[in-house]
């Protein structure tokens, strides 16, 4: 039981660096589709730019 011990804690990680993977795409994601709407003049630039913060603090990476 002891010898699985190691594999199981590996298991562990690879599921969390998954699942915060999936959630930086999703930052990514809605990075991307706010620069498409603010280039195509669905909101002014102080809107995009709030909208970038609040994104932006919620993720890891951006």
């Amino acid at each position: 039981m002891l010898a699985l011990s190691p594999l199981t804690g590996c298991w562990l990680l690879a599921g969390a660096g998954a699942a915060g993977g999936a959630y930086e795409y999703k930052h990514k994601d809605q990075l991307d589709k706010l620069e498409a709407d603010f280039k195509a003049g669905k909101m002014t630039r102080d809107e995009y730019l709030k909208r970038k913060q609040e994104i932006e603090k919620g993720s890891l990476l951006y």
